[in-house]
């Protein structure tokens, strides 16, 4: 048997490479997210439409945070998270505008 030290220890290194993992799985998903974000920028471009969608947008930020409450995240953390991302989403489309 280890003493309670050294088990805090072991767990502590568990839940930080799961952590890392994790960190990898977010950094790969976001990546990809951005390649049909771009490609959706593009077509807005090539079509003269605009770069929001206010409807869509609200939408998807109401399913995100149906989401979070179910995976027990903090729903008004979720909320802020993708208007991040949505905000950045729309600079590049306005990117592809220009």
């Amino acid at each position: 048997m280890t003493d309670p030290v050294t088990r805090a220890a072991e767990l502590l290194k568990e839940h930080r490479e799961s952590i890392d993992r994790l960190d990898s799985i977010l950094v790969y998903t976001l990546g990809e997210r951005f390649k049909h974000t771009q490609a959706v920028g593009k077509l807005k471009a090539e079509h003269d439409l605009p770069a929001s969608d206010p409807t869509r947008e609200a939408s998807q930020i109401a399913r995100l945070e149906e989401l979070a409450e179910k995976a027990n995240l903090d729903p008004k953390f979720a909320k802020q998270f993708l208007n991040f991302i949505i905000q950045e989403v729309i600079n590049h489309h306005k990117q592809h505008q220009e």
